[in-house]
């Protein structure tokens, strides 16, 4: 593999990595007079930057706007594009080269990110399983100290005010605001910096009890808040899985988080064994 090769394709890691959509073009075939042999590689970043070369000019251009027009459909589905570069022919658009290109196209969708503010004992065991799962996990605290050795996978991130932290990271609909600070007043500058993105994340949770989540609403209605807002917020968040350690925080947290971001039920899978369903499996 070639340098360039590796190049594009470190691009592409590091987009999803960091919670950044791209799509990834491919030259499959190449016939006759073509700018850039089968295998040649370019990496095209969500605001239209790119990564790499499959030919350039017009051609080039044209899988640059093929590719963003996948990252903006529904279900960003792959796609296969023919590119003709004959002088005169229909759909060459003006290309001289002389062969035909064809190009697939395969976005690469950003991860879900899960910002997890609060670095303590169940914000950590929280951030740990987040990354497991597979999302892009960031550990918040204004404590650096805490943050020195972050688990493995996940994104330490420090600093004041925590609106402008939570802004800097443009949390969106695939991504989820989580606060298990060690204070109430923390967890409710959480909330209310959460509440006033727009688009506001997928899910928004915040650790505590009943008394606790309480008292955070009535102080939010003190400050001026409309309490039909606390409804976007899962508090005290996380399913009732009958357990109170860290871990098992962090399991009844994931379990609400992943279906809320991921348009999942939620519902258990298993099959209410009734002789209709037994019969039918044979």
């Amino acid at each position: 593999m070639s340098a360039e090769d590796h190049e594009v394709l470190a691009a592409a890691a590091a987009a999803r990595g960091e919670g950044r959509a791209g799509a990834l073009a491919i030259v499959v075939r190449a016939e006759g007079s073509t700018p850039r042999p089968a295998g040649a590689k370019m990496f095209v970043h969500a605001d239209g930057r790119l990564t790499g070369t499959v030919g350039g000019g017009k051609f080039e251009a044209l899988v640059r706007e093929e590719a963003l027009a996948a990252l903006a459909s529904t279900g960003r589905a792959p796609r296969l594009r023919e590119y003709p570069l004959r002088e005169g022919e229909p759909g060459s658009f003006g290309a001289v080269c002389g062969g035909t290109v064809t190009v697939f196209i395969e976005p690469v969708g950003a991860l879900e990110r899960v910002l997890v503010c609060g670095g303590g004992h169940c914000g950590r065991a929280i951030a740990r399983l987040a990354a497991e799962c597979g999302l892009h996990a960031v550990l918040f605290d204004d404590r650096a100290e805490l943050l020195a050795e972050p688990p493995a996978g996940v994104r330490p991130a420090t600093g004041t005010p925590v609106a402008e932290v939570l802004a800097a990271f443009s949390p969106g609909p695939r991504d989820g605001v989580i606060a298990a600070n060690r204070q109430p007043a923390l967890d409710r500058a959480v909330v209310a910096a959460t509440l006033r993105l727009d688009p506001r994340p997928g899910y928004i949770g915040m650790i505590g009890s009943r008394r606790k989540v309480l008292r955070v609403w009535d102080e939010l209605a003190a400050e001026g808040w409309d309490r039909e807002e606390f409804a976007r917020v899962r508090a005290p968040m996380g399913l009732d899985l009958g357990g109170d350690s860290p871990t098992e925080i962090a399991v009844s947290v994931m379990a609400e988080l992943l279906p809320a971001l991921r348009g999942a039920s939620g519902r258990p899978l298993a099959l209410s064994n009734s002789p209709a369903e037994s019969s039918s499996e044979g």
